[in-house]
């Protein structure tokens, strides 16, 4: 059975990401965290009928409480993106967020899984990753940056060129998590969609920027947050399954040291010598257990994958500074 906290429950990914935390059979525990709003919430989910508890924390005071003896931890706090924002325009208030969020994590449970869902991700899970050295307790294989969105988002946008198309079949999407440093691998189903090389452009490119269609569709009131909570569990039921013995299989954004051997083969690839990447991941009990190959990709999807290089490097030296600044 596992115990789980969510940093940032009352937040618009926080709650619906909650709800469905509750809903899981193999969680006992579920620990809501946020600084405004969360013993309402945690209150009215309380009341869903399965088997785990449910408790509230509010304000810095009680995140000690909050995290003592969780399994996983999953950090989705933080401002939402708004219409002509990036994610990097994010980073000035997320990054502080994350940072004072794993110091906690670090004081009081720093064996547990820790998912970084706060962007931008490209940064703050370097953010957290330098805070947990700086602690002593840096494990990068309990470090994820989840960006199952991007997966999520790659299989649905097939199915809406191509109806045939199973939504649940997975693509795997590595890289980065923001714009062109998301790099889906198409040609992992293209013998079940036959796209052709606009489609396939096409498509790579609302992946990549499929945030951008929330964000304006919102009209200034918040971005992804019910796909975001989806997409986050379903990285968390990963884990909760792994914990209880079922290894899993997720494309995550990590820190290549995790695993150097099955890390060369995406350096090969193109992502030379990047400290972070979305990987291909193995995942067990404790955490990462190797990085997986891929078992296709294209020469488009390899171009691809160098552009990403750039932009994720500036992106993970800002995390790093943040912190050792």
């Amino acid at each position: 059975m596992v115990r789980v906290a969510v940093l940032g429950a009352a937040g618009g990914i926080g709650q619906p990401l909650s709800l469905l935390i509750k809903l899981n059979k193999d969680v006992t525990a579920l620990h809501m965290y946020d600084i405004v709003r969360c013993p309402g919430v945690a209150a009215d989910i309380s009341h869903i009928n399965t088997n785990s508890t449910v408790s509230a924390f509010q304000g810095n005071d009680s995140l000690k409480d909050c995290l003592t003896g969780m399994d996983i931890v999953v950090i989705p706090a933080g401002v939402p993106r708004k219409p002509g924002m990036t994610r990097d325009d994010l980073f000035g208030v997320n990054a502080g967020i994350v940072r004072d969020l794993i110091q906690a994590v670090s004081d009081n449970c720093p064996k547990a899984l820790v998912c970084i869902i706060s962007n931008p991700v490209n940064s703050t899970v370097p953010i957290a990753a330098e805070i947990l050295k700086k602690n002593g307790v840096y494990d990068p294989k309990r470090l994820f940056g989840v960006s199952t969105l991007d997966i999520v988002r790659a299989s649905r946008f097939v199915r809406d060129i191509r109806p045939s198309f199973d939504a649940s079949t997975q693509i795997p999407v590595i890289g980065g998590h923001s714009g062109n440093t998301i790099v889906p691998i198409l040609s992992h189903i293209q013998n079940l969609v036959n796209l052709s090389e606009d489609e396939i452009k096409t498509v790579t490119h609302r992946i990549q920027f499929g945030g951008d269609e929330v964000v304006q569709a919102k009209n200034g009131e918040g971005s992804a947050t019910l796909s975001m909570a989806y997409a986050g569990y379903r990285f968390v039921s990963s884990l909760i399954s792994a914990i209880n013995g079922q290894p899993a299989t997720e494309c995550c954004y990590v820190d290549l040291s995790v695993d150097p051997a099955g890390a060369e083969y995406y350096r090969q690839l193109g992502a030379s010598d990047l400290a972070f990447f979305s990987v291909n991941t193995s995942i067990g009990p404790d955490g990462i257990t190797s990085i997986l190959p891929l078992a296709s990709i294209s020469s488009f999807e390899k171009e691809l994958v160098k552009a990403a290089v750039s932009p994720i490097t500036s992106n993970i030296a800002a995390g790093v500074s943040f912190v050792n600044k």
